[in-house]
Parts: C-alpha cells; structure tokens; sequence
C-alpha cells in the first residue's frame, strides 16, 4: 500500500515542485514504485517530468470534475517515476468543485485505485490554501513542508497549520506532518540560522537534517524536463535531494 504524501506550503517561491519533482525521483531512483500527482494548474511538476501540459486530454483535472479512472490518466515517464499530469484547466477547479458532493475528497477517491499499486505517491500542491490543497490534505497521510530560509518563510506557517487542523478534525484524523525541509538554504547568513533555530523549535525532530542549497543547476533542470538527478547527477542539488530521499525512506522504512 503507498504511503501518500502532499507537500504543501502556501507560501509561494519555497521550492514545493522543486522538492517534490527531485524528491519523488530520487526516492524513485532508490528503487522505490513512485506515482507523481501535479495538483497545481501551473504544471510546473508536469513540464519539470518533461511532460508536456497539453499532450494528454485526461489529467488530474479529469479525475476531480469528471470522474475518470486515475489509471486512465498516468504517464510513465523516462526518471522512473509515474506521473498523473496537470495544466490550466485545473485553474476554475477549486469553483468547480466547490458543488460538488464529497467535494474535498474527490481526490482521495480518485487516488483509491492505484495506492495498492505504489509504495510512494507525492502530491504537488498550489501556492494557496483552497479546494485543492484541502483535498490533497484529505488524501494524503503526511504532509512534507518547504520552507525557504528567510523571515517571510515564518510568517505562513501558523495558517498553514491552522489548516492542517481543521483538516484533521473534521475529514482526515490521521494527518501528521512527515517532515519539514530548508531549501535555498545558505548556511554562512545569520539570517538562515535564526530561522532554522526557530523552526526547529517548534518542530524539532521533524526538521530534516539534509538541507537543500541554493543551486543554479535545480533552477536550470526543469528547463530540459528533467529531475536533477538525471540532469546534473553528481552536483550539488543532486546529492541533497539524495540525501533528503534516504532520510525520508529511512524514517518510513524504520517507523
């Protein structure tokens, strides 16, 4: 059974689609069956796959407002990681739903299918606490939190977490929060190390010990369609995210 994991932060600009499309392949390198589901209409997980937005009539948008079979939907792609794809159309579906019966677990039902079938399923979601991030809440079992090493960082965490409680009080009593991660991280500012110290005091054993650096090469990856494991293997952002898969697999793999 696949243990579903959204990365959420509704804070935009914190590296939520940078960490999930290299985490999600480095995890997928490290053997593991992954499925990647693209919940943002900007489809930046998609492209960063090297998938193009419009190649495919059925996506994730199919499966919330039309009810098509999420296998129907599911690209494999060539970094060994499966991909349920995105694009704009998914832009109105947060209104779109907002009818619907069951609306905040139309992904969960959707997502029903294939968790048999995967050890991993990560979920990328918008910069924003709407419809659809409430319903990747509700289908996941943890939530993994990017958080860029500056003071604005700090200032989304409380609604984030507000919404996470209202979430597990009134649709998914079991959501925890995986883990949260630095990104952009420059250890030499004094800037960086107050917030890590605070963010390790309210989260403590949460916080990843791997960080993820600022890097020009995990900017330049989803340009070529390619995680960064594949586009620069032995640098820098490569090897954090490598990191950071080995830690998380270790904590599920021993929890």
């Amino acid at each position: 059974m696949a243990k579903v994991v959204a990365i959420a932060n509704q804070k935009g600009g914190v590296g939520k689609t940078t960490t999930c499309v290299n985490l999600s392949a480095c995890v997928a390198a490290l053997g593991k069956k992954v499925l990647v589901v693209d919940l943002d209409p900007q489809g930046n997980t998609t492209s960063g796959y090297g998938v193009s937005k419009h190649a495919s009539e059925s996506n994730v948008y199919s499966c919330l407002i039309d009810e098509v079979d999420v296998r129907q939907t599911i690209v494999k792609t060539k970094f060994n990681a499966d991909l349920v794809p995105s694009n704009t159309q998914l832009a109105g579906a947060a209104l779109e739903l907002a009818p619907l019966p069951h609306r905040e677990n139309r992904l969960r039902s959707a997502l029903a299918p294939v968790v048999p079938v995967y050890d991993y399923i990560f979920i990328d979601c918008a910069p924003s606490l709407d419809l659809l991030t409430v319903n990747a809440l509700c289908a996941c079992d943890t939530v993994i939190i990017p958080i860029q090493c500056e003071y604005y960082a700090l200032e989304g965490l409380s609604e984030l977490m507000a919404t996470l409680k209202t979430v597990r009080k009134k649709y998914n009593h079991y959501l925890d929060i995986e883990g949260v991660v630095f990104t952009m991280y420059a250890g030499r500012l004094n800037l960086t190390l107050q917030v890590v110290a605070q963010v390790k005091k309210y989260y403590g054993d949460k916080v990843y010990k791997s960080v993820i650096p600022r890097s020009v090469r995990l900017s330049e990856a989803p340009s070529y369609g390619m995680p960064i494991n594949f586009y620069e293997p032995n640098g820098k952002g490569s090897e954090a995210y490598m990191s950071l898969a080995r830690e998380f697999l270790q904590n599920n793999e021993h929890s």
